[in-house]
């Protein structure tokens, strides 16, 4: 089996602030990108809250542990260090849509390792009941092509 890029969301102890007057707030859960390595084991990886800025230690599927103390952490990467090595037309793409670090960081992943024909979600929009997603798949090191897609939501 070869190594597998997913996105999955990781837990943090922080709370978003339009929860915080709540009794029971929920939990804030952010959107991190990683790599399984042949036999499926997540390569461990720092990640950082989107909404706290505290360092994770993402060591599984929807698993981290959190780095106490750690809200300043120079040596991840930045969006701007990912578009060093992307083809322009594809940073130009990815920052017309406003992706997030996670999608930088998937593109990046699959330019890298020559993934030509995986998909990438733009966005996705629900619409009178119609989720409505738009799709870039990379078929090559400057080849792309924009789909959108339509289904029904089910609730």
């Amino acid at each position: 089996m070869a190594s597998q890029g997913i996105k999955h969301l990781v837990p943090c102890q922080c709370v978003l602030s339009q929860f915080k007057s709540e009794p029971n707030p929920p939990l804030h859960q952010f959107v991190v990108f990683s790599v399984l390595d042949d036999n499926g084991t997540v390569q461990v990886k720092l990640a950082q809250c989107n909404n706290c800025g505290v360092a994770h230690r993402v060591t599984d599927i929807c698993k981290s542990v959190i780095l106490s103390g750690k809200e300043d952490v120079s040596s991840l990467l930045s969006i701007d260090d990912i578009k060093m090595g992307l083809p322009e037309k594809l940073v130009s793409i990815l920052e017309r849509d406003d992706v997030d670090f996670p999608t930088w960081e998937q593109a990046k992943w699959i330019i890298e390792n020559e993934r030509w024909g995986e998909h990438i979600i733009l966005s996705n929009d629900i619409v009178d009941g119609v989720k409505q997603t738009k799709v870039l798949r990379i078929v090559g090191q400057s080849m792309f092509q924009m789909n959108s897609h339509a289904s029904d939501v089910y609730i």
